[in-house]
């Protein structure tokens, strides 16, 4: 398999709902990874197209999405909650010479731009882009605008997130993660920033599955190519469930209501 049909299975037709189960590395115990295995198997069963997790993780539960049309990445960046002031600095804890012998299929990697310690994690994305290259694989960015000494030029309705994705894209990434900024002018600068698949954030578990997708649902109506939404799908009351209609939302252009309806919610 090369990359482009490894991109292609993460993202068909350039459209993917990923769920990211990295947290634990940084949190635990947390809502919704204390049964890891669990919470794996009821996304493949929704039809998910990419879990993000790290490495050991994979390789734990790489087996449990053979045979099914869920992939797994590598999330390569780490940090804890234990880390005082530098826990906003992500360290690279891998090689992308792991990811197909641990049982993945593509890299991610984190920057918080506008850190004290962000130039470190743009050099740390930037090797891992190179790896990621050499080795055909996809590269997923996280660049989250939200560090202390963020500088938004003037006008900037989108508060950095457009820069964000705009480095994510320049250096390497076949897709990046965003948050939705409340409204679709703004969320469409963003999806407008580079010419890749730009895929929406959930934030804090809230459980309110009608205000997860409505969400959604507007994000993909402003331009977004799918979902990278962890809490709000781990710790949800109904995994498989809201999974399922994040999968209809992105891939069959549902409404909320026939989401919600088909996967009784």
């Amino acid at each position: 398999m090369n990359k482009a049909d490894r991109l292609n299975k993460l993202l068909p037709n350039g459209r993917g709902v990923w769920i990211p189960i990295d947290h634990g590395a940084s949190d635990f115990p947390i809502p919704g990874l204390t049964d890891t295995e669990g919470v794996i198997k009821s996304l493949v069963a929704a039809g998910v197209d990419g879990i993000l997790a790290q490495k050991g993780v994979v390789s734990h539960y790489q087996n449990l999405c053979e045979g099914s049309k869920t992939s797994m990445v590598i999330h390569f960046s780490v940090s804890t909650r234990h880390a005082g002031p530098d826990a906003a600095n992500k360290v690279i804890v891998g090689h992308a010479d792991e990811v197909i012998p641990r049982g993945g299929i593509g890299v991610s990697c984190q920057v918080n731009m506008g850190s004290p310690n962000e130039a470190a994690m743009i050099e740390r994305m930037g090797q891992l882009s190179r790896e990621a290259l050499h080795h055909e694989l996809p590269m997923f960015g996280m660049v989250y605008a939200r560090g202390e000494h963020l500088n938004p030029i003037e006008g900037d309705h989108t508060q950095c997130n457009a820069h964000a994705v705009r480095l994510a894209f320049e250096l390497g990434c076949d897709a990046a993660k965003t948050v939705w900024t409340g409204d679709a002018e703004s969320f469409s600068a963003i999806a407008t920033a580079a010419p890749i698949p730009v895929l929406v954030a959930g934030g804090p578990s809230t459980g309110d599955s009608r205000g997860i997708l409505a969400m959604v649902r507007q994000a993909l109506d402003a331009g977004a190519s799918g979902v990278c939404m962890g809490r709000q799908v781990f710790a949800h009351s109904q995994v498989e469930a809201i999974a399922r209609a994040l999968v209809m939302l992105v891939h069959q252009n549902a409404t909320v209501d026939e989401a919600m309806k088909a996967c009784n919610l």
